[in-house]
């Protein structure tokens, strides 16, 4: 299984004030406030390790099916190796920052060779919320994430 998710930098600092009262103790657990706190850039470090818990949300939503607001439950658990830990279950994550943007993929496993974006995808289905395509009549598991001016599929291979 695979997730991905997408931080539009420009958009995020005009609609999220992740500075108010309550923000980082709602969505960030000590570890991580920590991390943000000691960054030489909090901002993006907070971005960062969103993406991170999001992508890996949306593998959680693949396996079981659980919706909710949990990410105090998503510890980034190495911020360097970009693991990532809900319910001693183990993620990892690749990161790519870009002056523009922030995106995260996330796996059960690091075999992030496999990992394919996809352009210009037109016939997404989704079950339960969650996106895949149909090719040669076989479910292809995807992620799909869209944060302001930018959208990116990812699948594996």
């Amino acid at each position: 299984m695979i997730g991905n998710d997408l931080v539009d930098l420009a958009l995020a600092k005009a609609e999220s004030n992740w500075r108010r009262k309550g923000f980082l103790d709602k969505v960030f657990t000590t570890k991580e406030k920590n991390l943000i706190y000691s960054a030489e850039n909090p901002t993006l470090m907070v971005w960062v390790l969103w993406s991170r818990k999001e992508a890996v949300y949306k593998i959680i939503r693949q396996q079981n099916g659980l919706r909710g607001f949990y990410p105090l439950r998503i510890e980034n658990s190495d911020y360097k190796s970009g693991i990532i830990v809900f319910e001693e279950q183990l993620f990892y994550t690749k990161t790519t920052i870009d002056e523009n943007f922030i995106h995260s993929i996330a796996l059960q496993n690091q075999a992030f060779n496999r990992v394919v974006e996809l352009s210009n995808v037109t016939s997404l289905y989704k079950r339960n919320e969650i996106p895949y395509l149909i090719e040669e009549n076989r479910i292809v598991n995807l992620s799909k994430s869209h944060h302001g001016r930018y959208e990116k599929v990812v699948r594996l291979i």
